[in-house]
């Protein structure tokens, strides 16, 4: 696609007409700048987009954020709304790792009085949370606990003591997503999970002790519980083996729904279903349970990692409690109600590598939070910045509540193998102040700072678009990694 064929709507708001190709049902838009559309044309993630817009009941437009790259099926940094009566429901287009997300806690103490102890916390932290591919941890659910977990959420975990209720009150969808049916899993998703609750996993997961280094909205980080010099602590991470499978098995299933509904699609690898139907209706369930277990394994990690800082800081950090901030996901498929063309609307909003970036007064939004807008947190990378902000009415009207993920890949996992060594960037970050822990050199090579786009330049976008304002920048002190 060359750039020409977009037409510039905003400062910040693209638009591929749908004269641009035939079958396009709504036009395609790109929330970027100049420079960021340019990018985004150097691979695939564009055409995917216009792809996406010929799904059955696609209303207004197909989005896609600033952090947009190249992904499966839909670009990641995505989002689409679908009629629930007439539209689809695709689990490609939700993701593998159904809930990836990400949970913010907060101290009350300053970086200062943490720094000097940081080898040994991010040892610690390293130690006590498994990551890694396939690895599994201690906790080993039994059918019942997987059953509990499934439907439930976080709010097994909390009932099982890995965590407080105050946390639940500040975690989207309060850690729970209605409509999740065990049942709609598979045995063999069941059986991976089945010992990854509160492990990290690999690839771009992580956890991260970082710095509050700038307040940009001193009223709003005021109502977040946030201030300059503040450790917080980022976990980044999903349902893991289960919600791969959930994807997987749905994919399966769906090839024939296409041809068994007459659906006609530009990429195989948007198979899908009628919403309604029983193949959908079962996805969504299936889904729904994949997300509570991401949910339960991001609440039992947040458990583990207060457990070592009171461990590890013991006697050297009075203040060691870490408080939630907020939870949001990024790969899921939500039933919302917009208002399009003065007609409130029952959509199926699809979220792929996307955040929902709510503004004030949304019953969705955690009352503590309600006057002001939800907490949008977009994480970079283990050398560079990470955000938090708030969402905006304006996202409602253009966005359909959604902002960015995070910074974006800028390259390929094998690129950035073939350019980065593992050992030299670990001492690199070093140098910079930043302990890094990772379970191979490989691992951390594809990880790589330089692998990412610029996660400032991608903020001020969503910024500057208004669809989520900067409270707060961070930078990173301590990463562990897959």
């Amino acid at each position: 696609m060359l750039k020409q064929e977009f037409v510039k709507i905003t400062e910040q708001i693209f638009e591929v007409p749908v004269t641009y190709r035939a079958g396009m049902r709504v036009p395609a838009r790109v929330v970027a700048d100049e420079r960021i559309l340019e990018a985004a044309l150097g691979d695939n993630s564009t055409e995917q987009l216009v792809n996406t817009t010929m799904l059955p009941g696609v209303v207004r437009y197909a989005l896609a954020m600033p952090d947009i790259h190249q992904g499966y099926g839909p670009p990641i940094g995505w989002v689409i709304p679908i009629d629930a009566a007439t539209g689809v429901i695709s689990p490609g287009a939700t993701g593998y790792d159904i809930n990836c997300g990400v949970r913010l806690l907060r101290a009350e103490v300053e970086a200062d009085e943490v720094v000097p102890f940081m080898d040994g916390l991010v040892r610690a932290l390293f130690n006590n949370v498994p990551s890694g591919v396939g690895k599994g941890g201690a906790l080993r659910l039994s059918d019942h606990d997987m059953e509990g977990v499934l439907e439930d959420g976080a709010r097994w975990a909390v009932r099982k003591g890995y965590g407080v209720q105050e946390d639940l009150e500040v975690t989207e969808e309060g850690g729970a997503m209605p409509g999740a049916d065990a049942t709609t899993v598979s045995p063999s998703a069941k059986a991976r999970g089945r010992d990854q609750l509160g492990t990290l996993g690999s690839g771009n997961h992580f956890i991260e002790v970082g710095k509050v280094t700038e307040i940009f909205d001193p009223a709003i980080a005021e109502a977040f519980g946030l201030f300059a010099g503040q450790v917080v602590v980022w976990i980044h991470s999903g349902s893991r083996g289960l919600g791969h499978q959930v994807c997987t098995d749905y994919v399966k299933r769906m090839q024939k729904s296409v041809r068994d509904y007459d659906i006609t699609l530009p990429d195989r690898e948007l198979v899908c279903a009628p919403f309604t139907s029983p193949e959908g209706q079962e996805y969504f369930a299936a889904m729904a349970a994949a997300a509570n277990f991401a949910w339960a394994n991001r609440q039992a990690m947040a458990h583990l990692v207060r457990q070592t800082f009171d461990d590890a800081l013991a006697g050297k950090v009075r203040r060691r409690e870490l408080h939630q901030l907020y939870d949001v996901t990024h790969n899921i498929v939500k039933r919302e109600t917009y208002e399009i063309d003065g007609v409130a609307r029952d959509l199926i909003v699809h979220r792929k590598g996307a955040t929902r970036a709510f503004g004030p007064g949304r019953v969705e939004v955690p009352r503590a939070y309600r006057a002001v807008g939800q907490p949008v947190l977009v994480p970079g990378n283990m050398g560079t910045a990470s955000y938090i902000l708030v969402g905006t009415e304006t996202a409602m009207t253009t966005t359909f509540g959604s902002a960015c993920h995070g910074a974006g890949r800028a390259m390929s996992r094998s690129k950035a193998l073939k350019q980065v060594d593992g050992h030299m960037l670990q001492e690199r970050l070093a140098r910079a102040g930043i302990v890094v822990r990772g379970g191979s050199w490989d691992g951390l090579a594809e990880e790589a700072p330089e692998a990412y786009k610029n996660v400032d330049l991608v903020v001020n976008v969503v910024h500057q678009a208004g669809i989520a304002r900067k409270v707060a920048r961070t930078v990173p002190l301590g990463v562990i990694k897959g």
